[in-house]
């Protein structure tokens, strides 16, 4: 299974030059590359062969396609050429237009007939610009929409910043996305696409509030200690005002039953998953030792993963969940009732 990486931000927020460095790293010689127009990317004195109408190969050894028609068939022309043994890749970056939507190519993967049996989700990147994500984030659903699906956030133009801007930035997008880790484009190649399998779920999940705080046994932060024993309890909710996204958390310390966990998220994204954007999730099941990571999109379940170990801490389920025109006491009252736990929170 090839992992796909896309690549994703506003008009504007610097996707076409944080691309341009990572191609430039030795670690992407065994990448392709989906791109809108090879013009747009400025890869003229890059280019070294010419493999058909559709397909380049640069000099630093990735293969750079672009995408004229859809993308499962740009997808599907390279996954051809290579069991030809034209070309060879280990992973496929995405980049997509600045208003374009996140989730209908996650779904290309994900139920594709074809596609999902040779290429798998690795992780959304989505590039933010310091300087007007603000007003974007106010009046463009699809920013918003980008950041939400975001597995990591690249903060671009930080240098042109007001002193201050870049620290209320990250604070907006943590309540957009708590479990997205932010960095600026300026970070090593490795910070920027490393880390998106199973045990980024810790970090983004377990390790981390909604503020973006490593949290330890002492942090002092409500969901450590409310004083007493609960099944579940609210680790965060937050709410942006301007286009009503909210994002929240629930941890389950009970463990939890996979078949009927499974009805109830199929359930759920079915009649609300239009207004569901994320839900991520780290699960102690009933008679497995190792934690599972789920992760869902809209109308979509990815396929679980088991992750070799627990990370250090309690070992709770844990679910992110980030939504728009749903209330967290809507989910909380339907995770409770189906699910047959009392004491469910989701208020502090």
């Amino acid at each position: 299974m090839t992992p796909v990486i896309l690549l994703t931000g506003f008009l504007g927020s610097g996707k076409t030059t944080l691309l341009q460095r990572l191609l430039q790293d030795r670690s992407m010689e065994g990448a392709a590359v989906l791109i809108n127009e090879f013009g747009e990317v400025g890869l003229d004195h890059h280019l070294l062969d010419r493999i058909d109408d559709n397909v380049i190969l640069l000099k630093s050894g990735c293969i750079c396609c672009t995408v004229r028609g859809e993308v499962a068939e740009a997808l599907g022309n390279l996954d051809s050429l290579r069991a030809r043994g034209e070309i060879a890749f280990d992973r496929v970056v995405i980049e997509t237009t600045g208003l374009a939507d996140p989730y209908p190519v996650l779904q290309t993967l994900t139920a594709h007939p074809v596609l999902r049996s040779h290429f798998t989700n690795g992780g959304v990147l989505t590039t933010v610009d310091a300087v007007n994500a603000t007003l974007q984030v106010d009046h463009r659903a699809e920013a918003v929409r980008q950041i939400a699906a975001a597995d990591r956030i690249v903060l671009t133009k930080t240098d042109l910043a007001e002193p201050g801007q870049d620290q209320a930035l990250r604070d907006r997008l943590a309540r957009i996305n708590p479990a997205a880790r932010i960095v600026t484009s300026e970070a090593p190649v490795a910070a920027i696409l490393g880390g998106f399998g199973p045990a980024a779920f810790a970090e983004g999940l377990l390790g981390r509030n909604a503020h973006g705080h490593i949290c330890g046994p002492d942090c002092g932060h409500e969901s450590h200690d409310h004083g007493h024993r609960h099944h579940a309890s609210h680790a965060a909710h937050h709410h942006d005002d301007v286009l009503g996204v909210t994002s929240f958390s629930l941890v389950i310390e009970d463990e939890i039953n996979w078949t009927m966990f499974g009805t109830w998220l199929t359930l759920l994204l079915h009649k609300h998953g239009d207004r569901i954007f994320r839900v991520k999730g780290i699960l102690a099941l009933e008679g497995e030792d190792r934690p599972i990571a789920v992760h869902g999109v809209q109308h979509l379940v990815h396929a679980p993963t088991h992750m070799t170990h627990w990370p250090e801490g309690p070992r709770q389920s844990r679910l992110v969940f980030i939504l728009e025109g749903l209330s967290p006491e809507q989910i909380r009252r339907s995770f409770a009732a189906f699910m047959g736990l009392s004491g469910v929170r989701a208020a502090a």
